[in-house]
């Protein structure tokens, strides 16, 4: 029989498999964190309480799979709790937050479209739909790894992108139409 090794000796390794696998997500996790919350503060916690948490958890983790979108998941629990426990405990009424009803006609996209635009539009229409783009488009999750991070079915996540991508593009038409109107040219005009 062997003999058994020091308890530091396992946590050692289980520390150094963590930092290899983990510990470069940490960017990534934050720049999510950002869009999700807005705020620095609030994702700084965010992600640094996701860590800890993945920390304690990591002997769950199966090493071979996606460690980033397992911390996306973890992440996602933590902004859930976090927010659960706001509207526990408001200190400001939050605005009544209405989602927009299905778009019928899909508007032609300007080709010269700036980031300052894309991100305005995104940030217009309803969170679920931001979430699911962004871990789609921006993250490059599968549509599984998407459903396992929000907790949602594979058809919600399906649905939302479908949804949201429909919303984006009339937000990007209506904001062109808007700039039109008002005269501002097209960055490309400029040239």
């Amino acid at each position: 029989m062997k003999p058994a090794q020091p308890k530091h000796a396992a946590d050692e390794r289980e520390w150094a498999a963590f930092e290899a696998e983990a510990l470069p997500h940490v960017d990534r996790l934050f720049r999510l964190a950002m869009w999700f919350e807005r705020d620095r503060t609030e994702a700084e916690e965010v992600v640094q309480d996701t860590m800890v948490q993945a920390l304690r958890s990591f002997h769950g983790f199966q090493p071979g799979t996606n460690c980033r979108a397992w911390l996306v998941k973890i992440l996602h629990h933590v902004m859930s709790n976090r927010r659960r426990a706001k509207r526990r405990s408001p200190l400001v009424e939050a605005p009544d937050g209405h989602i927009a009803g299905s778009v019928a006609f899909v508007p032609p996209l300007e080709q010269h479209l700036t980031d300052e635009r894309i991100l305005d539009a995104l940030h217009r229409i309803p969170e679920p739909f931001q979430d699911v783009i962004l871990l789609r488009e921006v993250e490059e999750l599968s549509y599984q790894e998407i459903a396992e991070a929000l907790c949602v079915p594979l058809g919600t996540v399906m649905s939302r992108l479908h949804r949201g991508r429909a919303s984006l593009r009339s937000q990007l038409a209506s904001i062109e139409r808007v700039l039109v109107r008002h005269g501002i040219d097209h960055p490309a005009a400029d040239m």
